[in-house]
């Protein structure tokens, strides 16, 4: 267990684009920094957030266009005008769907300025910045250069030449797109520098930022165009098989995401290089990582492409063990969870518990069954994180709520009776349990109902877009999380 999970702590999981903010979602700017305040102000040490990725075009953070590139949506404008590199000026109001483009078109028109005013250190710390991350950055930066290029049409739709890498036709791109590949990793260079300033700004107020790293990539990604040997893949480049999982208590069809999945024996015969790769990435932004899906390490339920359900599937074995040692043994103070919900077998709790990996448990899927039920408050263990509920659930009001009577009877019969209302009644005991940490998702902190939750998993409208206000945090629920960090011992600086 790492020094950053071995001590009783608070977190709260919010995503960046759900801060508030003028624009069409939050960025790194000044309310990330006054979220942190707050987060200080009641004790909580964790700050969660979803993938930092730029999404296709449905907004999920789980299928992103690079592994290793944070979304421009986030970056900050204010930032930019601050340096002096942008001059002032009101942004249109623009869809949700656009915002993206209008981030990207200031920053082009900010890279102009940085090129005419920055300092020379500045303009050494960019050059730097290229050289260092190469390794994903040249690649990157021309993916999404022709995908600009082709309209955001997936790279396998693209013309053959480019779609299989003929060395030539790279390097005319290149050439040819030089000028919109430079504004790209400059894109990245200014992401990155918010990250770090952000990042250090939460040490100074000794709260850890927490990441997540989903289990597959995107199949329209610059990871698979550029890697194509690390995935299953045909001649052609297409998929035989997608990644998914069975039918479970999120979705009676299981949930059929399409992303490809890896050629493991070929990662072996690497040492795993393009894990440890993007495991570099994730480890300078975040202190603490989960894996998403994690027992996708152990076996991963492989679904025929042509198949439109995740029904007609299989688990095919994979060698999560030597992945895991070769990722310890190059970052061994790396601190990890797993995501270790869904069907779990020995074979996946062995895995977990040979790397002394916390897992998850959440608390909304307690009260289901007898008292062997794993998410038990009795039944979980300190090396594990607690959950009220995960962006992937209902808000625990709406969740409640839509209990018939005997289910919220066992609940508060469980609970004691309580005269606390939820959600601070789950608030509390997740924050009274065992587990070392305790996550509660932003919207619970604020008594929200079921229209305001993030992700309805298996639908593809409506998801990843809620964003909370500073006036919904009322005097009393500010008061009243300090008030549960400090009773069970969380407060942790």
């Amino acid at each position: 267990m790492s020094d950053h999970l071995n001590k009783r702590r608070a977190g709260i999981l919010l995503h960046i684009t759900s801060l508030p903010g003028a624009g069409q979602c939050g960025d790194l700017g000044e309310e990330a920094y006054n979220f942190i305040r707050f987060l200080h102000d009641a004790g909580i040490s964790v700050w969660q957030t979803l993938p930092l990725g730029i999404p296709h075009g449905d907004g999920s953070p789980y299928q992103c266009m690079s592994a290793h590139a944070g979304n421009p949506a986030l970056i900050s404008i204010e930032w930019l005008e601050n340096k002096g590199w942008l001059q002032r000026t009101g942004r249109a109001e623009v869809s949700y769907e656009g915002y993206g483009l209008v981030i990207s078109n200031l920053v082009r028109k900010a890279f102009q300025g940085f090129k005419e005013l920055a300092t020379g250190t500045e303009q050494e710390d960019f050059v730097s910045f290229c050289s260092e991350k190469a390794y994903w950055l040249d690649e990157f930066a021309l993916f999404y250069a022709l995908h600009k290029k082709f309209g955001g049409r997936s790279w396998n739709h693209w013309p053959e030449y480019l779609k299989q890498r003929e060395p030539k036709a790279i390097r005319e791109a290149r050439k040819r797109l030089s000028e919109t590949i430079e504004i790209i990793k400059f894109e990245q260079y200014v992401f990155y520098n918010q990250w770090q300033e952000l990042k250090l700004f939460a040490e100074q107020h000794d709260v850890l930022l927490f990441g997540d790293i989903p289990i597959f990539v995107s199949y329209d990604s610059a990871d698979v165009w550029a890697n194509r040997q690390a995935f299953k893949l045909d001649e052609e480049g297409e998929m035989q098989v997608v990644a998914g999982v069975p039918p479970d208590y999120f979705s009676a069809t299981g949930q059929r995401w399409g992303n490809p999945h890896y050629d493991w024996d070929y990662l072996l015969s690497t040492n795993f290089r393009w894990w440890r790769e993007r495991i570099k990435t994730q480890d300078e932004l975040f202190d603490i990582l989960r894996i998403d899906h994690f027992r996708g390490l152990e076996s991963a339920w492989e679904i025929p492409a042509s198949e439109d359900t995740a029904i007609n599937g299989q688990w095919i074995a994979a060698p999560g063990h030597a992945l895991l040692k070769a990722i310890k043994a190059e970052y061994p103070s790396l601190s990890l969870v797993a995501e270790d919900l869904g069907v779990i077998t020995e074979e996946v709790e062995a895995l977990r518990d040979d790397f002394s990996l916390p897992g998850m448990k959440i608390l909304q899927f307690a009260f289901d069954g007898g008292a062997d039920n794993p998410y038990l408050p009795h039944n979980c263990t300190q090396n594990s994180v607690v959950y009220t509920g995960t962006h992937d659930n209902d808000t625990t009001l709406g969740w409640f709520n839509a209990l018939n009577d005997d289910e919220k009877h066992r609940v508060y019969e469980y609970l004691g009776f309580t005269q606390t209302q939820m959600p601070f009644t789950l608030i509390g005991t997740a924050f009274a349990s065992v587990a070392n940490l305790a996550i509660v998702p932003m919207q619970d902190v604020l008594c929200l109902g079921s229209k305001f939750r993030m992700n309805t998993p298996g639908t593809i409208e409506g998801n990843w877009r809620w964003r909370f206000e500073w006036d919904q945090l009322t005097e009393e629920h500010a008061g009243r999380l300090k008030h549960l960090v400090e009773l069970f011992g969380r407060r942790c600086e």
